[in-house]
C-alpha cells in the first residue's frame, strides 16, 4: 500500500496542492482500513538514525536535502535513538493499533540489509552493528513481554555466519534472490498453513556480468530502503 505508492512521492509528480492532498488522504484511508481489518502485522525494523524537526518533533526516514527539501541546522537535527526510545516507540505504536483492532497479532522482525551510509563520525559497519543491535533487542523484549508479539529471525538467517554470506549480493549489502527464497519458505513454513516447498540449499547466485547484475536490479529492486536516497 506504501509501497505502491512511493514512486509518486519519490518524483513529487503532483500538478497541486489540493491534487496532493487528495493523494495523501487516499493513503491515509487505505492504511486506516489496513489496520482496522488485519489479522496480523508484519513489521521489519531497520534504521535507528534519523532526523527531526526541532519546531514540531517531526522525524524524517531522510536528511531533509537529500531526496527533497533542503536541510537547515536551524530546523533539523540528527538524532540516533536509543534502544529505550525506540521500545518506548513500539509500545506506543503496538497500542496504537491494539486499540484500533483487538484481534491483531504481531510479527517483528530485523533487515539484514546493511547501512549504506552514517552521520555519525565513525565507519559505516559500526553504525550498521549499533542499529541491528538495537532493533534486536528491541524485538526480543516486546516478544518476551506480549503474548500476541511474535519475533521471525529473518536477520540471523540471511546474516548468520553458517551461511558463508551466500545470501548476500557480490556489494555484501544487498540481499540475493535465493535468500529471499529461503526466508520466505522459513516464514511460509512456521506462520501459515500453506503446504512446504522443496528446501532451498545455501549456495550463492550463478556468476553474472556487470551489465546482469545492473539489469537485475533495475527490474527486481522496485522499492529502495529510505536511507539509499543518501547516495543522491
Amino acid at each position: 500500500m506504501h509501497v505502491g505508492r512511493r514512486a509518486m512521492v519519490d518524483r513529487m509528480v503532483f500538478s497541486s496542492e489540493r491534487e496532493f492532498r487528495l493523494d495523501r488522504e487516499q493513503h491515509f484511508t487505505a492504511v486506516r482500513q489496513a489496520v482496522e481489518q488485519c489479522d496480523v502485522f508484519v513489521f521489519t525494523l531497520g534504521l535507528t538514525e534519523a532526523w527531526v524537526n526541532r519546531e514540531d518533533g517531526a522525524v524524517y526516514p531522510l536528511c531533509p536535502g537529500t531526496a527533497a527539501g533542503t536541510f537547515d541546522p536551524a530546523r533539523h537535527r540528527f538524532v540516533n535513538f536509543r534502544m529505550t526510545q525506540v521500545l518506548g516507540d513500539m509500545r506506543e505504536a503496538l497500542d496504537f493499533i491494539r486499540d484500533r483492532n483487538p484481534r491483531v497479532r504481531f510479527i517483528l522482525t530485523v533487515s539484514p540489509v546493511a547501512l549504506v551510509a552514517t552521520a555519525e563520525d565513525r565507519h559505516v559497519l559500526v553504525s550498521t552493528t549499533y542499529s541491528k543491535s538495537v532493533l534486536r533487542t528491541v524485538c526480543g523484549e516486546l516478544d518476551a513481554q506480549y503474548e500476541d508479539v511474535a519475533y521471525f529471525p529473518s536477520y540471523e538467517i540471511i546474516s548468520g555466519s553458517f551461511s558463508r554470506g551466500a545470501y548476500y549480493a557480490p556489494d555484501s549489502r544487498e540481499v540475493t534472490e535465493a535468500g529471499v527464497q529461503h526466508v520466505m519458505r522459513l516464514f511460509m513454513k512456521h506462520y501459515t498453513e500453506v503446504a512446504e516447498a522443496e528446501p532451498a540449499a545455501i549456495a550463492p547466485d550463478p556468476p553474472r556480468t556487470a551489465a546482469e547484475v545492473a539489469r537485475g536490479i533495475d527490474e527486481v529492486v522496485k522499492v529502495i530502503c529510505d536511507e539509499e536516497a543518501l547516495d543522491r
